[in-house]
């Protein structure tokens, strides 16, 4: 059984699952088999014929990208035309493509924390809240001499987080009874006869994103033929989800300040803002991508300043009015997740001692050149 494609797959959406995407968004497995067997994995922001190229070079079987390279659909594919020739390219490498969109976006340690955390920002909270996950207690009953095993392998899971805390969960000591039947291959006791056997409650927290995988690793590490447990849906929210972050810096800087300090962080060669330069600012908003339709978020939520790309003439006019900062950074920004999904891959892969490797493709697939 070798690595394979819907291992990443798995990996990906455990980090970023597909429900906190966007309506519409284009995101998961676009071109190739599940069933592909990987080594190398190429992590892209936009999946160019160059990118391609070079995922080719590499010897990759795999590109993780975070701009989907299918967004709309496809009429036909001309192989004369750059995108039917990157398909074409693309299927005769036999290179698979997954995209990681608004999901990674809006996921804990995604786009937006990278690019909140190159920032210095505080305290982050989402620009823009979306929802938060339902929450589930889950119980189970297991011999003492396995309840250790058990709860690691249900907090290896996802269970067991709440806040900033991991590995949370309470075990208390009973007595359980069962008579197996004629049938049957107790881990304890003989069939035909009742049975008392001291076991251990053990109970934790599992988000509705990772029951069912929680559940399945419970069963897997668990003693018993027949397993005691239970799942209550619970009335608390978990985490709050959303696109943008919103936080604070460890200081107060002037605007001109800050914008040659988002130029430094993210190796611009030139930026935009909109602002008094002398003015202070300290709460600040980020997000990555377009950010024209997030600017009223970022009044509401108090920022003196917003960091995002495609800012038209119009939008920033009215924010200048409002009394809110910009800086345009560009789309490109994005790049931060190749390094950093490239590094959380590369640690899994490590963990489970598995023969593959995952890198940051290299090549700037940003169409805007500086000219100073």
């Amino acid at each position: 059984m070798g690595f394979k494609v819907r291992d990443v797959v798995r990996w990906m959406e455990e980090w970023a699952p597909p429900a906190l995407a966007e309506p519409d968004d284009k995101i998961g497995l676009q071109v190739g088999s599940m069933s592909q067997e990987v080594t190398r994995i190429c992590v892209a922001l936009d999946v160019t014929e160059a990118v391609v190229d070079e995922a080719i070079a590499q010897g990759a079987e795999m590109i993780v990208a975070h701009h989907p390279m299918i967004f709309r659909p496809l009429k036909a594919i001309r192989t004369d035309h750059p995108e039917g020739r990157i398909m074409q390219k693309l299927l005769k490498a036999e290179i698979a493509v997954f995209a990681a969109h608004t999901n990674l976006d809006t996921a804990e340690g995604g786009v937006n924390d990278m690019l909140a955390g190159a920032l210095g920002l505080r305290n982050c909270v989402p620009l823009r809240k979306g929802w938060s996950e339902t929450l589930y207690k889950v119980i189970v009953y297991t011999p003492h001499s396995h309840a250790d095993q058990v709860s690691a392998a249900m907090f290896e899971a996802g269970a067991g987080h709440i806040g900033k805390y991991s590995h949370c969960g309470f075990t208390v000591p009973g007595e359980g009874t069962f008579l197996p039947g004629e049938d049957a291959k107790p881990f304890l006791g003989v069939a035909g006869r009742v049975e008392r056997a001291e076991e251990a409650r053990f109970e934790t927290v599992v988000p509705a994103s990772r029951k069912d995988a929680v559940l399945a690793a419970m069963k897997k590490a668990h003693p018993y033929e027949e397993v005691a447990y239970d799942v209550y849906r619970l009335e608390v929210p978990g985490s709050q989800y959303g696109l943008g972050r919103i936080g604070t810096l460890p200081a107060p800087v002037t605007l001109r300040e800050f914008a040659e300090q988002v130029k430094l962080a993210f190796g611009l060669s030139g930026i935009r803002y909109v602002g008094d330069g002398e003015s202070k600012v300290r709460r600040v908003a980020v997000l990555g991508g377009s950010g024209r339709s997030y600017v009223r978020d970022a009044l509401s939520g108090g920022a003196d300043v917003f960091v995002t790309g495609d800012l038209d003439h119009h939008t920033s006019l009215d924010a200048w009015a409002a009394g809110l900062s910009l800086i345009d950074a560009g789309h490109h920004i994005e790049q931060i997740m190749k390094k950093g999904v490239a590094e959380r891959l590369n640690e899994r892969i490590t963990r489970e001692g598995i023969a593959a490797e995952a890198y940051a493709s290299p090549l700037s697939t940003d169409p805007f050149t500086f000219l100073a």
